[in-house]
């Protein structure tokens, strides 16, 4: 088998699929690695958010460029229906601290373009008539929503490997190595690859790999929960949140409900190799989901699962070519927001590894914020 490609993509999460089906699109020869399988992290984990709101605004342009172009027709590009649904999304508050963090967030948002409002608890009602009195404001964007994370990891895997881009699965990455300054070759605990140019979109893993190259990108890892309910009666079709992000959820295509959250205890229950659940969050969620949904309190759990965010310093990704090693690409950190923007960011990290300029804004999003300022 040839080790070698032009580009070489760490990681084969709904970033990685996103970037190798950009890449061969355009005929250019691509390896993908995964040390499990494709899609088995973050992204087919998360609560399926495709929004604008509540960002922050350096990440802000990757949202707004997607939801304007890519995801209205990214299930007929993939030939698949990942399920995108443009309804809106009602970020919740309950206390004045709640809305004076919404407001924040809106006026910051309001300020790059996005059409995002505050409403009242009337307001939020009238828009979705399900929600308890405690809700007592939000924010809202109209043109936000929800797709499904695993079809689309999928569909674009699949269009991916029949534009001619490799996936190896099972293999390991230990180690980066660069030959006469430059990045050249990746070490798995199988094989070594040689490439051109070097993509890392490998989550909190990232951070390791770099390392081996003298790199470093400030990450932690937090284990956020999630569950879903037996069917329902149609209720709602918009992605809800809340002002401190500790719950967020929607209605799915065949009437489920998908929650996630956190319990606060993640870190003393999650040293562990792989994500568990545990006995805390789920019913931690539960409760959150009663007080703002008093309609599903006798609604059945169907199962419940874990995953890792890779939690970057300063709460947004970084995205960009590292100076120091040139070829290296770095793409994570992406802090629970990856999903939503991934059409994005897979078409930026094709074009900066074809040596094009960003057809988008992420200068707010470049590795050298982290240096030390002399």
């Amino acid at each position: 088998m040839n080790s070698s490609a032009e580009v070489l993509i760490i990681g084969g999460g709904v970033i990685g699929c996103a970037t190798a089906y950009y890449l061969a699109k355009k005929g250019i020869e691509v390896i993908v690695l995964e040390k499990n399988q494709i899609g088995e992290g973050g992204s087919s984990r998360n609560g399926g958010g495709v929004r604008q709101s509540g960002r922050d605004p350096r990440e802000l342009p990757l949202a707004m460029y997607a939801v304007e172009h890519l995801w209205p027709i990214l299930s007929e590009e993939l030939g698949m229906d990942v399920e995108y649904y443009k309804k809106g999304n009602l970020r919740l508050a309950k206390t004045p601290a709640h809305i004076k963090i919404l407001e924040g967030l809106t006026s910051r948002a309001q300020a790059v373009g996005l059409k995002v409002q505050m409403i009242d608890g009337e307001e939020v009602r009238k828009i979705n008539p399900h929600l308890s009195d405690e809700v007592i404001g939000a924010s809202w964007c109209p043109t936000d929503g929800h797709a499904n994370p695993m079809l689309t990891t999928l569909a674009y895997y699949k269009n991916a490997r029949k534009a001619g881009a490799r996936f190896i699965t099972g293999e390991k990455v230990l180690e980066l190595k660069k030959v006469k300054g430059r990045i050249r070759k990746v070490i798995t605990d199988h094989s070594e690859y040689e490439a051109e140019t070097v993509i890392l979109a490998a989550g909190f893993e990232s951070r390791k790999i770099a390392n081996t190259i003298g790199i470093d990108i400030p990450m932690q890892r937090v284990l956020l929960e999630a569950l879903v309910t037996e069917a329902q009666p149609k209720m709602f079709e918009q992605m809800l949140g809340t002002a401190e992000a500790d719950f967020y959820g929607h209605q799915s295509t065949h009437g489920s409900f998908v929650f996630g959250g956190s319990s606060g205890m993640d870190a003393y229950t999650s040293d562990y190799d792989r994500p568990v659940t545990t006995s805390f969050t789920a019913s931690c969620i539960c409760r959150g989901i009663m007080k703002y949904f008093p309609e599903l309190a006798e609604a059945k759990i169907v199962r419940t699962w874990s995953g890792w965010i890779d939690e970057c310093a300063d709460k947004v990704p970084v995205i960009d070519k590292v100076e120091e090693v040139p070829g290296l690409i770095v793409a994570c950190g992406f802090t629970g927001h990856g999903f939503g923007i991934c059409p994005a960011v897979g078409t930026v990290l094709s074009e900066l590894a074809m040596g094009e300029q960003p057809s988008i804004d992420i200068s707010g999003l470049k590795y050298g914020r982290f240096k030390a300022k002399i």
